[in-house]
C-alpha cells in the first residue's frame, strides 16, 4: 500500500477549502452581473442573477461544513461578496426599476438600504457565536435582497405598472429590518435527515409543483410571508414574556400572601 505524500494531502486539503470560496465567488459574479444587467435596463435578468446570487450563498456555507473547511477568511470572504450581491445589486435594481423618479430621495433610500445591509452583516460576524442559532436578529441580507429582486420579477412577469411609493416604503422598511433586533426563523436547527410524516412530504412535492409552475409568484410569495413573520414573531413573543411576567407575579403575591 502506497501512501500519499505529506505534499500530496495538503495540497487535497487546500482544494477543499477552494471549494467553498469557488461558491462564493460565482455568488459574487452573479451579483455583479445582475448590476450590469439592471443598469442595461434588463431588469428580469437582473432580478434572477440576484437569486443566482442567493443559492450559491446558500450553498457555500452547506460545502463549508460537509467538507469540514470552515475558516475565518471565508466568512470573511463571503459578507464582502455578500454587500455586493445583497447589498448593492437589489438597490441598483430597484432605484433603476422604480426610484429614480424620486431623484435624490430615491438614491438616498438605495444607499440607506446598503448601508443597512453592511451594518446587518458586520453585526452577525461580531455576534456570530453568542446569537441563539434558532434565529436571526434582524433581517438577513439575502431575504432583504431576494423581496426585492422577486417584487420586480412579479411585477415585470405580470406587466404590471410598479407603485413607487410602495416600492419606496419597502426599501426602507427592509433597510430597518436589517439592523432592528427583530427575530427570524434561521431554519438552522431543522434537520433533514429525521423521519417526517407522509403529509408533509406531500405539501412539500405540492409546494414543489407550484414553484415549477408560477415560479416568479410563488417566489414573491414565499419572500413577503419570510419577511413580514419577523415582525409578528417578535410581538407573539413579546406578549408571551409579558404573560410569563405577569403570572410569574401573581403567582409570587399569592406565595406570600399564603406565607403570611
Amino acid at each position: 500500500m502506497v501512501e500519499s505524500s505529506p505534499n500530496k494531502r495538503l495540497g487535497i486539503r487546500r482544494g477543499i477549502y477552494v471549494l467553498p470560496s469557488l461558491f462564493t465567488t460565482m455568488g459574487l459574479f452573479a451579483g455583479f452581473y445582475s448590476i450590469i444587467a439592471a443598469i442595461q435596463g434588463l431588469f428580469i435578468m437582473a432580478s434572477w442573477a440576484i437569486v443566482a446570487a442567493a443559492i450559491f450563498d446558500a450553498l457555500d456555507g452547506r460545502v463549508a461544513r460537509l467538507l469540514n473547511a470552515s475558516t475565518d477568511f471565508g466568512a470573511e470572504y463571503d459578507s464582502l461578496c455578500d454587500i455586493v450581491s445583497f447589498g448593492l445589486a437589489p438597490a441598483i435594481l430597484v432605484y433603476l426599476w422604480v426610484l429614480a423618479p424620486f431623484h435624490q430621495y430615491g438614491w438616498l433610500a438605495a444607499f440607506m438600504f446598503v448601508a443597512c445591509a453592511a451594518l446587518r452583516l458586520a453585526r452577525f460576524n461580531v455576534q456570530i457565536d453568542t446569537q441563539d442559532k434558532r434565529y436571526f436578529q434582524g433581517l438577513p441580507t439575502p431575504g432583504a435582497a431576494l423581496l426585492l429582486a422577486t417584487m420586480v420579477l412579479f411585477f415585470e412577469k405580470m406587466q404590471l405598472e410598479p407603485i413607487s411609493w410602495l416600492s419606496m416604503t419597502m426599501v426602507l422598511m427592509l433597510a430597518w429590518l436589517m439592523v432592528s433586533r427583530v427575530r427570524f426563523f434561521s431554519g438552522k436547527d431543522i434537520d433533514l435527515r429525521q423521519r417526517r410524516p407522509f403529509p408533509l412530504l406531500f405539501g412539500m412535492l405540492i409546494g414543489l409543483a407550484l414553484l415549477v409552475a408560477e415560479t416568479y409568484k410563488v417566489l414573491f410569495f414565499v419572500m413577503f410571508v419570510y419577511c413580514a413573520h419577523g415582525p409578528f414573531l417578535s410581538v407573539w413573543q413579546y406578549r408571551q414574556l409579558m404573560r410569563d411576567r405577569s403570572l410569574r407575579r401573581k403567582s409570587n403575591v399569592n406565595d406570600d400572601a399564603h406565607g403570611a
